[in-house]
C-alpha cells in the first residue's frame, strides 16, 4: 500500500534507520558488559536509540560515565566490519534536498559521519549527535535542535526512526514519524512504516516535497 506524506524536511536517525550496525553494536556492548559484569541481554534491551552515556549511567552507575562513554566511542571507531546500508537508503537520501535533510543520532558525530560514509550515504550539513544535546532521546531536544538548524517548523518535519526512544522523541517534538524496520509497540501503533527504502521515493512539490512510501 502506497502512502504520501507532504514535508519540508526529513530528519533521519542513523543506526538501524540508515545503516545496519547491529553486529558492531552487539560486539561493542558485549565487550563492555563482560568487562563490567553486566547482563548483556538486559543492557541491549534498553540501549537501542539512546545515548551511550545514558546506558552507562543506567547499568554501571559506579563508573565515571563520561570517561566510559568516551572510551566506548573510541573503540567503536575501530569497529567497522559489518556496517551495511539499509537497502535503498543512499538512493533515497540523495533525493532529499539539502535544505530539508538532517541526521539526528544518539551516536557521537564522528562515529555517525564514519558510518554514513562507509555506506556511501552523504553526510548532511545538519548532523545532530550525542554531544550536541544534554537531553537525548526519548526527549524531543535532538529533533527540535535539527529542525531549528534547518529553519523548518516541527510540524513540517518527518522523522524516520527504528527505535522506541527515537519514535517517542519525534512524536514529542510534534513531528510525524515513519517507522523503519520491525519495531512494533503501543507507541508505533497507527504510524506509517517501511521495511527499507527500496520502494520509496521523493517527489518535489511547491514549497517542499512529497515522500512516497512504497
Amino acid at each position: 500500500m502506497t502512502a504520501r506524506i507532504a514535508a519540508r524536511a526529513i530528519l533521519f536517525d542513523m543506526d538501524g534507520t540508515l545503516v545496519d550496525s547491529t553486529a558492531v553494536v552487539e560486539r561493542v556492548w558485549g565487550r563492555f558488559a563482560e568487562a563490567n559484569g553486566v547482563d548483556i541481554v538486559e543492557l541491549l534491551a534498553t540501549s537501542h536509540g539512546v545515548k551511550a552515556i545514558d546506558t552507562i549511567r543506567r547499568h554501571t552507575p559506579w563508573l565515571d560515565a563520561a570517561v566510559a562513554a568516551d572510551e566506548l566511542a573510541a573503540y567503536e571507531l575501530t569497529q567497522n566490519d559489518g556496517i551495511v546500508e539499509i537497502p535503498g537508503a543512499a538512493a533515497f537520501t540523495v533525493a532529499v534536498p539539502d535544505s530539508g535533510f538532517a541526521v539526528v543520532t544518539s551516536a557521537p558525530k564522528e562515529l555517525a559521519a564514519l558510518r554514513l560514509a562507509l555506506c556511501d550515504i552523504r553526510v548532511p550539513a545538519v548532523l545532530v549527535g550525542a554531544e550536541d544535546v544534554g537531553n537525548g532521546k526519548p526527549a524531543p531536544d535532538p529533533y527540535l535542535k535539527a529542525a531549528a538548524a534547518l529553519g523548518v517548523d516541527p510540524v513540517d518535519c518527518v522523522v524516520f526512526e527504528d527505535a522506541e526512544a527515537g519514535v517517542m522523541a519525534g512524536l514529542a517534538a510534534g513531528m510525524r514519524v515513519v517507522v523503519v524496520g520491525s519495531l512494533r509497540s503501543d507507541v508505533t501503533r497507527g504510524l506509517p512504516r517501511i521495511a527499507d527504502y527500496a520502494h520509496s521515493t521523493i517527489e518535489p512539490t511547491d514549497g517542499g516535497f512529497s515522500i512516497v512510501l512504497g
